[in-house]
């Protein structure tokens, strides 16, 4: 029998968060020193996978099925295509620079507070958010995806409520009280959709007898599975809802805001860097090629959904008081780009679309990141509680303004190539879509621009002339994802690659095209 590299890959971090959490609290240290061995153990597992993985291969590779609830018709079923190698190796990489940055996050607090935070649960917690969402990558049957979907919540409240941002204007009670209504609200939203997804995942079986994606997509092609038209539609509903509520796209996605900006800078990386992919990797894995006729019916609705969050998600920005909440609405923005990618039916849209995922989740992490440090600092989310910045610490206000320009998509850093293949993908089939979007380019020039402005430029303010720069260790969280966004922006090609086969796999499932370029190339 084969290494069952799929399974060990998810397996590792699942087997730390446990290890993790039993560490004796007297010895935190050892207990962030484990997570990190393991974090990066997984990362090693997850090269494997992506040193085995072949693009021109068959479309699901390193498989594995094993009956699991036969009566039922479940079974423990894996596979893996570029996409989900791409988000794989996404997820593994981005769990060691997080655990990095959290390194003191959750130390006990001062003497005499009443809250407890144990440590070792702090890091478990993020272990095990790391193997749930591996296994959503790596999923082909229905219900075992949707056991990990829905079972990632968990550990994501307790993140959010146990673990907030300590940084809060109006005291401790005040922050607690944000706090668990900032959990409750994750929770609550993505429940619901969940619920319903569900209800959509038993009608499926209902009408296919199976919850296996390829058996399911094979009878399809071969004519042995019909659904009726209004069936399709409502089952695909069901699923669109819920990936929708995780992404998030408007009007879904007031949740964002609240959970980024009561977290602790690494745990609002882990939400919109890597659990908040897996509803748009759902989109392009499930919806598409499960109800292929219905997600044609529904793409001018989407694509509308996805162009009020690009315009709105990046409105709000520009108006935000708040630097995690700024953050958060830019990415909600940023979803709308990759939800209109992948919904656009072109080729250059549905890759740019997964690269946005990658290079998104870099971007994201290193600004969120670095401001999380500013923040630590000063002891303030608030941008009017900053200034001068640059003059005290200008390795900081560097590494924030590559992040910035990351995230406004400048040429030669890595989110620039995935925008434009969007934007180009989207125009070739819609240009009135397509146009409006790029208005979502000039607002991300302005929220960025003026966020750098009023915190790193401009006279120093007394609370920051003494702040120091950035350490060593956060040095070493900060420099590689520079460094791979560098290096993506100027050199996509290893990841296109990897996703473009299975882009072209998932385009073939929608029986769709390219349109034809009004001008023909010259011979």
């Amino acid at each position: 029998m084969s290494f069952p590299l799929l399974t060990a890959t998810a397996a590792l971090p699942a087997i730390g968060a446990v290890a993790t959490a039993a560490v004796p609290a007297a010895r935190r240290n050892a207990a962030k020193s484990l997570a990190l061995l393991v974090s990066l153990g997984t990362l090693a597992l997850a090269i494997a996978v992506l040193v085995r993985f072949d693009p021109d291969g068959s479309r699901y590779q390193l498989t594995e099925s094993h009956a699991w609830i036969a009566d039922f018709g479940v079974r423990y079923e894996l596979g893996v295509d570029g996409i989900a190698v791409a988000l794989i190796a996404l997820t593994a990489l981005l769990i060691p620079f997080i655990i990095l940055a959290g390194w003191h996050d959750a130390d006990p607090l001062e003497t005499g507070s009443k809250r407890w935070r144990p440590t070792q649960g702090f890091f478990a917690l993020m272990l095990a958010v790391e193997a749930m969402v591996i296994l959503s990558f790596e999923a082909t049957d229905v219900f075992l995806f949707y056991i990990f979907f829905e079972a990632m919540l968990i550990p994501m409240y307790f993140l959010i409520g146990g673990f907030g941002d300590r940084a809060h204007e109006h005291g401790e009670q005040a922050a607690s009280t944000q706090r668990s209504y900032a959990a409750v609200k994750f929770l609550l939203y993505n429940l619901v959709g969940g619920l319903i997804m569900l209800a959509a995942v038993i009608g499926l079986y209902v009408v296919a007898g199976s919850f296996s994606l390829t058996e399911i997509a094979d009878a399809r092609a071969n004519g042995s599975l019909h659904m009726a038209t209004s069936t399709e539609r409502w089952l695909f509903l069901g699923f669109f809802f819920a990936f929708a509520v995780k992404a998030p796209l408007w009007p879904l996605h007031t949740w964002l805001p609240n959970a980024m900006q009561e977290s602790t800078a690494p745990v609002a990386v882990l939400i919109t860097a890597v659990v908040d992919k897996v509803g748009t990797f759902a989109m392009l894995r499930f919806c598409l090629q499960l109800f292929p006729e219905a997600s044609k019916w529904a793409t001018p609705a989407i694509l509308v959904l996805a162009l009020i969050s690009i315009v709105y998600g990046a409105l709000l920005a520009v108006g935000q008081r708040d630097i995690k909440r700024l953050v958060a609405y830019a990415s909600i923005s940023h979803f709308g780009f990759i939800i209109m990618g992948i919904f656009a039916m072109t080729s250059q849209g549905q890759s740019g679309a997964t690269l946005y995922m990658v290079n998104h989740g870099i971007s994201t992490a290193a600004l969120m990141l670095v401001a999380g440090f500013l923040i630590s600092r000063r002891g303030s989310r608030l941008i009017a509680d900053y200034g001068g910045v640059q003059k005290v610490a200008p390795v900081l206000a560097g590494t924030f303004l590559i992040g910035g320009l990351a995230t406004l998509s400048l040429p030669g850093l890595a989110p620039f190539v995935s925008e434009f293949l969007v934007l180009v993908g989207t125009f070739s089939r819609y240009p009135a879509i397509g146009i409006i979007a790029t208005f979502g380019i000039v607002l991300a020039a302005l929220y960025t621009l003026v966020l750098y402005q009023r915190t790193m430029t401009g006279p120093v303010k007394a609370e920051v002339s003494a702040m120091p720069d950035l350490r060593a260790r956060e040095l070493a969280v900060v420099a590689p994802l520079i460094v791979l966004l560098i290096f993506l922006g100027v050199y996509p090609k290893p990841l296109t690659d990897i996703v473009n086969p299975a882009v072209q796999q998932t385009l073939s499932d929608v029986h769709q095209k390219d349109p034809r370029p009004e001008v023909e190339a010259a011979k």
